[in-house]
């Protein structure tokens, strides 16, 4: 009898199994039969059956735990996946609250709600993160539809146009795997183009996104390698053979006869190359920049040029008014180090494709020409104008001051841009006549460049010393320097002083970062003199009495430790001049001469010492004016 698993079906009755077992087994039936009873036969039947048993009880074992072991991963698998949905669900709602919010936060006062204001964007920016690298998770398991709902969601972020970017970038990887990129390109698109219709709500611009990139880079680079690569083998071939060739006799320069070969061999290349590398690098360029301005949603503002543009800037260097409406750039710069790395790269690339031309210094100063409008015009002056337009006017309140960070990112980009400028252009024109032109065209961009940056800096230390005055307009009282009670005095400084002098300490610190060498004394001096100007002009707005007049020289000897954080022997010196005409506020009037012949004072004009004498309320009474007569 065959031992299987379906013998042990219920119901089961090991007695009847037994039985048939015996009855089954030539001489082992109970009641005899054709043979007779045979013990050790019927022994040596159970004995194998048991054995089959044994082996059937450990294949049925080997069985339940292979079964239980693909029940519990299975348990495990369903239970992530119950979790994955519901986290799915909750991103969704998150997203749908913070979308509302952010909307709402466009709509709040800056002064009032900054901070609200910058957590949500902070909380809006790390969503949409966490959202694109769910897309990205999705497109690399191959969910379809996890990337549909996730790209749904996207949809009303910022950040949507990063999710395609990031499909795109993903859906070429491993898809150029044979030598024929152009057959690869179709199949790419083929497999693609269905893909995208179940994952984006638009799926004509994503393909059209996805085939620009291809063009762009997978195809242009293709195409630059084989033009480039041919031509550069066969000049490297033409030129050993020319070497092998020297051995002979060709007359007495057979250098110059075999150069004049090569040339005539290669002339119709060389002849349109400048031409080629021009349209090249200008395309280029221009994509550069392009796709910078993209991934700042940032649509170029038209700057003038012509007399209309010239009149402006006269206008604007000689009055300081800004010309046009101001524009809040929310912090952003719009120069990025990246973009000025990528178009230094195509130009040096460009420089050495330039040795092997026929008029090598001509071409260097035509491809320094590009490189100029592209990074000098097209991004950094570009920069310094939105710049200039998003200083606020010098009465503004809560202004933010952004200017000084262009300043100091376009000092850091026309480092480098000088940099390759001494290393990789002047070695190419450094014996011609083109030389001088360069170093023309140089110092004119340079001299354009800080004509802007003055006139930035300028604007920007008046909206400073515009923000001190509204500090001390709006805080300091008049009671301050004529208190009710003279005996009941207990500050140190006034509110005004306090908050002027944490105002001026921060803005000490951001030209310290946004300047570098002499720049950082010569803007420093020129803010601390307004500075003192400011403090001054505001002193003499008040009259004092005694205990006034001691809390207004506190209040100076406050902004005079200020004032050494400008590490500025000038601005140390007239604050410290302010401070000894404070000191004729409080001093007794018979020692008023005595104070005025001092060493800080005696070399002031006597008019300016007799201004700072009349605002004593007991000037009159005390009879102080005829010490000045």
């Amino acid at each position: 009898m065959a031992t299987t698993a379906q013998l042990f079906e219920e119901p089961f009755d090991a007695d009847e199994y037994i039985e048939r077992l015996a009855w089954r087994t030539p001489g082992g039936g109970s009641k005899g039969g054709a043979e007779a009873f045979d013990p050790k036969r019927l022994l040596e039947e159970f004995e194998n059956h048991i054995e089959e048993l044994k082996q059937l009880d450990e294949k049925i074992q080997r069985r339940v735990e292979k079964l239980e072991h693909q029940c519990h991963r299975e348990a495990k698998e369903f239970a992530h996946k119950v979790q994955d949905l519901q986290r799915s669900n909750q991103i969704k709602e998150a997203a749908d609250i913070i979308q509302k919010l952010h909307l709402i936060a466009q709509e709040l006062p800056f002064d009032r709600f900054a901070d609200v204001k910058a957590k949500i964007a902070s909380k809006y920016h790390d969503l949409e993160r966490q959202l694109i690298q769910e897309f990205t998770a999705a497109q690399r398991r191959g969910e379809i539809g996890r990337m549909r709902e996730v790209a749904a969601v996207l949809l009303h972020f910022k950040g949507y146009a990063h999710c395609v970017d990031v499909y795109i970038k993903q859906c070429q990887e491993g898809a150029y795997s044979r030598n024929d990129v152009f057959e690869d390109t179709a199949v790419l698109c083929q497999r693609v183009n269905k893909q995208v219709g179940e994952v984006f709500s638009s799926p004509e611009t994503v393909m059209a996104k996805l085939i620009q990139n291809i063009f762009e880079n997978k195809l242009q680079a293709h195409v630059r390698e084989k033009l480039d690569g041919t031509r550069h083998s066969d000049v490297e071939q033409t030129t050993s053979l020319a070497t092998k060739l020297t051995e002979f006799n060709l007359g007495s320069d057979k250098h110059t006869f075999l150069s004049k070969l090569i040339k005539s061999i290669f002339s119709s290349y060389l002849e349109s190359y400048i031409d080629m590398e021009r349209e090249y690098l200008r395309t280029r360029g221009a994509l550069i920049l392009q796709r910078y301005y993209d991934s700042k949603n940032h649509q170029k503002r038209l700057i003038g040029t012509g007399s209309i543009q010239e009149l402006k800037e006269r206008i604007r260097q000689r009055t300081n008014l800004p010309l046009g409406p101001i524009i809040d750039t929310h912090g952003e710069t719009f120069l990025s180090p990246e973009l000025v790395v990528n178009l230094l790269q195509e130009t040096r690339h460009a420089f050495e494709r330039s040795f092997r031309s026929s008029d090598l210094p001509k071409n260097a100063f035509s491809i320094f020409l590009l490189l100029v409008d592209h990074l000098c015009v097209e991004h950094i002056d570009y920069a310094l104008e939105i710049g200039l337009s998003a200083i606020p006017s010098s009465d503004a309140k809560n202004a933010n001051l952004y200017f000084l960070d262009v300043v100091q990112q376009a000092n850091s980009i026309f480092h480098l841009f000088d940099k390759q400028f001494n290393d990789q252009l002047m070695p190419l024109i450094s014996s011609s006549p083109k030389l001088a032109e360069c170093l023309h065209k140089k110092k004119e961009v340079i001299e354009q460049m800080e004509v802007k940056l003055d006139t930035g800096i300028d604007r920007t230390l008046n909206c400073m010393a515009g923000h001190m005055k509204h500090i001390l307009v709006t805080e300091q009282k008049k009671t301050d320097f004529r208190p009710e009670d003279e005996n009941n005095v207990m500050i140190q400084y006034t509110t005004a002083c306090s908050k002027v002098c944490a105002y001026v300490s921060r803005q000490v610190e951001h030209v310290r970062k946004s300047m570098d060498g002499k720049n950082v004394d010569t803007v420093l001096t020129e803010l601390g003199v307004r500075f003192h100007r400011l403090i001054h002009e505001h002193l003499q707005q008040y009259s004092y009495s005694s205990m006034g007049g001691m809390l207004a020289i506190c209040d100076v000897a406050e902004y005079r430790r200020c004032a050494k954080d400008f590490r500025v022997p000038l601005v140390l010196q007239l604050f410290d001049t302010l401070h000894a005409l404070c000191n004729l506020l409080v001093v007794a009037p018979d020692n008023l001469k005595q104070v005025c012949s001092g060493e800080q004072l005696t070399n002031l004009d006597r008019n300016l010492l007799h201004a700072f004498v009349q605002l004593r309320v007991d000037y009159r009474s005390a009879r102080l004016g005829r010490h000045f007569s």
